[in-house]
């Protein structure tokens, strides 16, 4: 049941629920195993691609966005690559402690550590790996 899937989207924050819901369409044989895919894998990759298209491309129009999922039979793994500088994860602030709560940032890196099994960065820091198992399904804490 292995597939492929690449889309290049404009630095345009308009682009991302059509996006995420063409890629969550054609995870859909996929969704009697993964009933996190409907919520979980969805805010996640919405995430990534906002944070991409704002920080990342600082939302410049000639920049784009590339999306690369790869659905298995165990999981669904989705890449989301800017082409801005980068920048290290480890040192944005984690919103739920008490002198970060107000602050703005770090919302969408923590929802997408809550929501996915796995988030790993490349060393530059413009590319992001989103990885949701199906067969986390049963007793996770983050099933939705």
């Amino acid at each position: 049941m292995d597939s492929e899937l690449v889309l290049e989207l404009p630095s345009d924050v308009q682009a991302i629920e059509e996006a995420v819901e063409y890629v969550v369409a054609r995870c859909s044989s996929c969704e009697s195993r993964a009933r996190r895919l409907r919520l979980n894998f969805r805010v996640g990759l919405t995430e990534a691609l906002s944070n991409a298209m704002l920080y990342g491309n600082q939302a410049d129009p000639d920049k784009r966005v590339r999306v690369e999922v790869r659905l298995s039979t165990d999981e669904i793994t989705a890449r989301v690559i800017d082409q801005g500088p980068g920048f290290d994860p480890r040192a944005v602030p984690d919103p739920t402690q008490p002198e970060n709560l107000v602050r703005e940032g770090g919302r969408g890196l923590f929802l997408m550590r809550k929501l996915l099994d796995e988030v790993r960065y490349n060393d530059r820091g413009n590319c992001v790996t989103l990885v949701l198992r199906f067969d986390q399904d049963y007793g996770g804490a983050a099933t939705a």
